[in-house]
């Protein structure tokens, strides 16, 4: 009997539980933009706000506290890891979070325009770092294998990387050998104090934005490689053959312009033309057509000449044939 009254009491703890989450689901829809601004402005009760904050994370689609999020961390993970974007489905196919998620750590998806305000004021919970995983530098612990494996991609990739580093210039500020990327090829990061794309998009929208302060910040964009991708092989390969090579160029700008788009950003009108001749001169080149070569001649039209001339002789005869009652009358 002792077992069945507890099973009961352990039942009706877990529906009240749900009763709660549903009812501050509610709470949360209706007032949690307000919340996030409280935090912002409120710092002697920026801890206890902090609290009342509820993200959808890359291991679940409901919304949990950063409480919930320390709990279910890793024994050795160190930090809270999060990315903002425009929603939850392009954030999970985010180059970005490739490292993350194939070492199984949860990630924080936010996908309001507030969020990035939010944690410029909240740089960590209960003693945990906030890292924002589309900035450089994910914090992630390293064993010796995997410093010694970097020292030799950095040697391995010294072509590609000084080609880099002159082709784009001052497009961007660092290049280097990637700890985000798995599977994918290339990815543009956010410097330490540069803006993310998400925070580009905001303070391009505001109304008197300043643009020599977003010609500033938009600089600070760092390019990354994936040392283990086919295509960075075979194009340090080719970089190491001729340093000079013009469809190598083609191929890195427009590598580099892709990911920029990729990663949420927005290309200059200048860099959009660019774009579209570099991606032309890929294509041309893929298949074998010479870039000068001359338009291909007009196919001849057969002359109809004679049939339209019976056609208009048939078309008077009927005119006539039709207007004769009418001269009778």
């Amino acid at each position: 009997e002792e077992e069945e009254e507890e099973e009961g009491e352990e039942e009706e703890g877990v529906e009240k539980g749900e009763d709660e989450s549903k009812k501050y689901a509610k709470f949360w829809a209706a007032f949690g933009k307000y919340i996030k601004m409280g935090l912002m402005e409120d710092s002697s009760n920026r801890t206890r706000l902090a609290k009342l904050l509820r993200y959808a994370t890359s291991k679940t689609e409901r919304e949990i506290s950063l409480e919930e999020y320390v709990s279910n961390m890793k024994e050795d993970q160190k930090n809270i890891y999060y990315i903002s974007g425009e929603s939850r489905d392009q954030l999970l196919k985010s180059p970005a979070v490739e490292k993350l998620l194939a070492r199984d750590i949860e990630v924080i998806l936010m996908t309001e325009a507030i969020d990035e305000y939010t944690v410029q004021h909240l740089t960590e919970f209960e003693g945990k770092r906030l890292i924002n995983a589309a900035r450089e530098g994910l914090k992630l612990d390293e064993d010796e294998k995997e410093k010694k494996l970097l020292d030799v991609y950095k040697e391995q990739y010294a072509p590609l990387l000084g080609f880099i580093r002159s082709t784009l210039g001052g497009r961007v500020d660092k290049v280097s050998i990637s700890k985000h990327l798995v599977s994918s090829p290339v990815l543009v990061t956010t410097a330490d104090y540069g803006w993310t794309a998400q925070m580009e998009k905001v303070m391009k929208a505001q109304a008197f934005a300043d643009n020599s302060k977003y010609e500033f910040m938009k600089a600070k964009r760092n390019f990354e490689i994936n040392p283990r991708h086919p295509l960075i092989v075979e194009l340090n390969k080719k970089v190491e053959a001729d340093s000079e090579d013009a469809q190598a160029t083609d191929m890195l700008t427009s590598l580099y312009m892709a990911s920029v788009l990729q990663a949420g950003y927005q290309l200059s009108p200048e860099d959009v033309t660019d774009f579209v001749g570099r991606v032309t001169n890929v294509v041309t080149t893929g298949l074998g057509v010479d870039p000068d070569a001359e338009l291909a001649p007009e196919p001849e039209i057969p002359e109809e000449e004679e049939e339209e001339e019976e056609e208009e002789e048939v078309e008077e005869e009927e005119m006539d044939e039709g207007a004769a009652p009418k001269d009778e009358v």
